[in-house]
């Protein structure tokens, strides 16, 4: 299952773009957004996030 941005708890960091192997996530406007068809699952983004604003589903 790819990686989901909870968007009220994401602060816009950019931690997880910078953190992405694949470059799955980008920002929308000041929150991070995954792209389903890119993301490999690997939670790197998971673990980087420092408000854990993303899960993986």
């Amino acid at each position: 299952m790819p990686a989901v941005v909870d968007k009220d708890t994401c602060t816009g960091c950019e931690l997880c773009v910078d953190s992405c192997p694949v470059e799955a996530i980008s920002m929308n406007g000041e929150k991070a957004a995954v792209n389903a068809d890119e993301c490999v699952d690997c939670g790197d983004c998971v673990d980087v996030c420092p408000v854990e604003a993303i899960a993986m589903e």
